[in-house]
């Protein structure tokens, strides 16, 4: 690459907030976030109608930071829910456009980052991407399969921070991510652990159907009869039933609280119930751990730890108790969803990577 400085925009919108990084290559040179009350979102009829809001709130911050539109090389954006893909950047063409604008995808504001740039790039003509969707799909056969003949695991996690904390821990140890095996336990308000195989995911808990541990608002694994008895009791609807176990649950339901700090807090004044609560917790991630370390045979190289609930000691280290045997234990705090979205986007700018294209 030499001396070849390349602008990045990095656009990524959350379900209240919106967040933009502008890079130089790998280096930040602006952030930019902005929160919305809830109730202002309720005045929106759906996700689409909220697009106008946000790429003006994008531009907005340019301007306002004396960037020149045309200064940009690329723009990439998050992606939501399309259909399954392998992972990699992929070039935002109509097919994709179409999908984050369409069905599944519209459940979360995270389609907008791809559609907004899609927008952006057309109108600079600079090539617009997506990064790891949450729909990578790389599991093996056996992982699939389910004992009933017509429902079959699928593959929906936390992608992008996972794996890009997954590369980071290799850099850090001059190894090559193609050649590890790596457990990387996504932990925050869903928890998503998954295994990496010389760079394929072969296996993981599919947090958005309620597989794996419980988390501070999904409710996790559930005995299968119990929930066929709830449907059928008259109590909930399936909405309110949906709800219960993506948002509802979990910690939220135990101990009315979707904040860890504030369980932490309990638990350092003295209540009980509170310290079962998260010690059931790490020791549910723990278990998927274990889990992922049989469908890499036993062979792991290294246990990454990341995501918000990954700044509390005390649960890391509740975790990390029951693991570290299995492999050395590392913890990545936090997610840098932009940085991860920017590098995937340079690695094809530069052509270490080939952009891949969706649909064909």
């Amino acid at each position: 690459m030499g001396d070849r400085i390349l602008r990045i925009l990095a656009v990524n919108p959350g379900s209240t907030s919106t967040k933009i990084g502008l890079y130089e290559n790998e280096r930040c040179i602006l952030e930019k976030s902005i929160r919305y009350n809830r109730s202002n979102l309720e005045g929106f009829a759906g996700i689409l109608e909220q697009k106008a809001m946000r790429k003006t709130f994008v531009m907005d911050s340019l301007e306002e930071a004396g960037i020149p539109l045309n200064s940009l090389n690329a723009v990439v954006g998050r992606c939501g829910m399309v259909k399954s893909v392998e992972s990699g950047t992929y070039l935002i063409n109509d097919k994709l456009l179409h999908d984050l604008s369409h069905g599944e995808a519209l459940q979360h504001a995270s389609s907008l980052g791809g559609i907004i740039a899609y927008e952006l790039g057309r109108s600079l003509s600079i090539p617009a991407y997506v990064v790891d969707p949450v729909t990578v799909d790389e599991m093996i056969p056996v992982a699939r399969v389910t004992g009933i003949k017509d429902i079959a695991r699928r593959s929906i996690f936390h992608a992008l921070n996972s794996r890009f904390v997954a590369k980071r821990f290799c850099r850090e140890r001059q190894r090559k991510y193609e050649e590890c095996h790596l457990i990387v336990a996504h932990l925050g308000g869903g928890i998503t652990v998954s295994a990496h195989l010389r760079g394929k995911t072969i296996d993981v808990n599919d947090g958005s159907a309620g597989e794996g541990p419980f988390s501070p608002e999904r409710t996790g694994g559930l005995p299968v009869s119990a929930i066929i008895n709830l449907c059928f009791s008259g109590l909930y609807t399936k909405e309110q039933l949906l709800a219960l176990v993506m948002s509802n649950g979990g910690m939220q339901m135990l101990l009315g609280t979707n904040d860890l700090r504030e369980a932490e807090r309990r638990i350092d004044d003295g209540d009980d119930e509170a310290l079962l609560v998260v010690e059931a917790m790490a020791y549910q991630v723990a278990k998927q751990i274990g889990a992922m370390a049989a469908a890499l045979e036993g062979n792991v190289d290294g246990i990454v730890l990341t995501g918000g609930l990954a700044y509390s000691q005390r649960f890391t280290r509740l975790i990390r108790q029951r693991v570290e045997k299995m492999g050395p234990v590392t913890v990545y705090p936090g997610e840098d969803e932009l940085q991860a979205m920017v590098e995937g986007a340079l690695a094809v700018l530069i052509e270490q990577e080939q952009v891949k294209h969706y649909g064909t």
